[in-house]
């Protein structure tokens, strides 16, 4: 028998706390509240992160004045200090800590604060230098995959793989880079794909609207989800847009919780809830007239009616033709043969 695990929900903070260390304690405060397993972040430097004049994205300049990605990130940045405070306070409120390294120094510190799990980017799925340090920690991994195709994704296992990691440690997030992203991008039959197809855990990393998906991918089999939690989507920054509101955190993981719950397991079966009205609903074998002993049973005077604690219809050629062994009033359940 095949039975559903909790799903691990991943509350990414991000960069939604703006480079302000007590908004970003705020945000694990209430991806406690809502239910979430982890409050997740992003470290990385800006100077060794983008080149000096890449450019932000579309998305990014909807709430961004600059031109520059290094000054977008710079604003965002928080302290190896300030983070350690906040894997402090995580403990505090009860909720695990995850942070995303997106350089090769930021790794080193992201490695050594040994959190559950290991996140890959999506930009650095291609990332080999990365890829071979991540595979290296042993830890269970988490593989973000927006704007790649099947065959980088499977190198990319194939690197960790080769590092020493087994495919059972790697779970692979369906992901779609836009913020937000249209529903239709979001795809999730391709998680379901990827995971058979090569035996790795399967994930998603929301960026849409809402949590229709993010509910849907729970429904399709993933066992980690990852969604933006934000205080506003009107506060200035790249991935307020793509986030929820703690409210709206709080109904997902409700909602979440509850498909992991109602998908039960393989096996149909009598539940315990709807034993009890498994006679009342059931039918009987009945004489539905006066029947004297010795004439047959036939379809002219036999019928099927509730309640189910006689002679299951299932038996019905059992007994048509057959002669009645005593006499049956009308309504009387039949007990033979």
């Amino acid at each position: 028998m095949v039975s559903r695990k909790q799903a691990v929900i991943i509350a990414e903070i991000g960069v939604n706390h703006n480079g302000s260390l007590e908004l970003a304690k705020r945000l694990v405060d209430e991806a406690a509240s809502a239910g979430a397993d982890y409050a997740k972040f992003q470290t990385f430097q800006a100077v060794k992160l983008a080149a000096t004049d890449a450019p932000v994205a579309d998305y990014q300049k909807l709430r961004f004045e600059g031109s520059n990605q290094v000054d977008l990130l710079a604003s965002l940045e928080l302290t190896h200090r300030e983070f350690e405070e906040i894997v402090a306070h995580c403990e505090s409120v009860g909720i695990g800590f995850l942070t995303t390294a997106h350089d090769l120094d930021s790794a080193a510190f992201v490695f050594d604060l040994d959190s559950d799990f290991v996140k890959v980017p999506s930009g650095d799925i291609t990332n080999f230098p990365f890829l071979q340090l991540v595979g290296r920690q042993g830890k269970p991994v988490l593989l973000s995959t927006g704007a790649s195709n099947e065959d980088e994704v499977f190198e990319a296992i194939s690197v960790l793989e080769a590092e020493g990691l087994s495919r059972h440690q790697i779970t692979v997030m369906q992901c779609t880079t836009e913020y937000p992203a249209p529903i239709h991008d979001a795809n999730l039959l391709a998680m379901v794909r990827m995971s058979k197809k090569w035996g790795v855990g399967m994930g998603f990393s929301d960026h849409t609207e809402g949590h229709v998906a993010a509910v849907a991918s729970i429904a399709l089999g993933a066992t980690v989800l990852e969604k933006h939690i934000t205080l506003d989507r009107s506060m200035v920054g790249p991935d307020h847009a793509a986030s929820l509101e703690p409210t709206e955190f709080a109904s997902m993981v409700l909602a979440v919780r509850g498909v992991s719950v109602a998908l039960g397991s393989d096996q149909k079966r009598i539940t315990t809830s709807e034993s009890r009205n498994r006679e009342i609903i059931r039918k009987s074998i009945v004489a539905t007239q006066h029947i004297s002993a010795g004439e047959p049973f036939s379809s002219d005077n036999l019928g099927v009616m509730r309640p189910g604690t006689g002679l299951s219809p299932m038996r019905w050629h059992d007994v048509i033709g057959s002669p009645a062994r005593r006499e049956y009033k009308p309504g009387e359940m039949v007990d033979e043969p």
